[in-house]
């Protein structure tokens, strides 16, 4: 599995919620018609801090539960504290996209966000393997990811456009599809899935102050990985506070506006 190039520090804890909020006013609907029910047995691949996990858990409570499985321990800490606080049932284990370590054949509901986007060159046998844990007769992968051209801040400082480059340029160098989003369905279709749904909308977000996007999440990896230098960072912290200072001084929360496009997928196993 490639590496993944995001930090999880409390901005990007708090960022990863957000989505979780967006994403069920979003997607809820969807979620239903890919089994997210009460004692559904679902898989969240990828699951991060478990945001998304909490919520599939509490859908599927009493009887049911979540398998949340992601390739970083101090994640799955997260994920799994946030579980225990929530109430809810979630199995926390190590494992990466293509080989979660799950039994397969026994999910009703495989999840899958925003992973294959940083996993350029992998994405078919990541999703080969996802439709393997569905269970047979009726058992579905649920995907999700961007198409990053649609991607925009309004409101935000000019450094944000240089970072927002070098975002992107390491992601080119580690050959990733920062539009796999547009070709979901085309991925299920090949892991031998049934198409059942394949749709997208567009996020408008207004960040608090602190939470700058996955480009400044990258940031430790940027300065790893010869794309940007200490002065760099620094010049970009001093820009995004400057902003955030004068928008506070005229209003409440930021001014930041960040659009997006993400498409979601469902592929149901025969």
């Amino acid at each position: 599995m490639a590496d993944y190039s995001l930090s999880l520090d409390d901005s990007e804890i708090a960022r990863y919620r957000l989505m979780a909020d967006l994403a069920e006013r979003r997607e809820r609907e969807l979620w239903t018609v890919a089994g997210a029910v009460p004692g559904a047995r679902i898989a969240d691949v990828g699951c991060g801090p478990g945001a998304i996990s909490v919520r599939l858990a509490d859908i599927a409570a009493p009887d049911g539960a979540v398998w949340a499985v992601d390739r970083d321990g101090d994640a799955l800490a997260v994920a799994s504290a946030l579980a225990e606080r929530s109430g809810v049932r979630v199995r926390t284990g190590i494992g990466s996209a293509d080989d979660t370590g799950l039994a397969e054949g026994t999910f009703d509901l495989v999840m899958l966000r925003h992973v294959l986007a940083h996993n350029g060159g992998r994405e078919q046998a990541i999703v080969d393997h996802l439709a393997q844990l569905a269970r047979p007769g009726g058992g579905t992968v649920y995907l999700v990811d961007i198409d990053a051209g649609s991607f925009r801040l309004r409101g935000g400082p000019a450094e944000y456009d240089e970072m927002d480059d070098r975002y992107r340029e390491l992601h080119r160098r580690r050959g990733n599809d920062l539009t796999v989003g547009i070709r979901l369905d085309e991925l299920l279709t090949a892991a031998g899935l049934e198409v059942i749904a394949f749709e997208g909308y567009v996020n408008v977000l207004t960040p608090p102050p602190g939470m700058r996007g996955p480009a400044w999440a990258a940031r430790d990896v940027l300065l790893a990985e010869g794309l940007a230098t200490p002065d760099d960072i620094t010049r970009w912290d001093d820009a995004f506070r400057q902003t955030e200072q004068t928008e506070q001084a005229e209003r409440t929360g930021s001014g930041l506006r960040f659009f997006g496009t993400n498409l979601v997928a469902i592929g149901r196993r025969a």
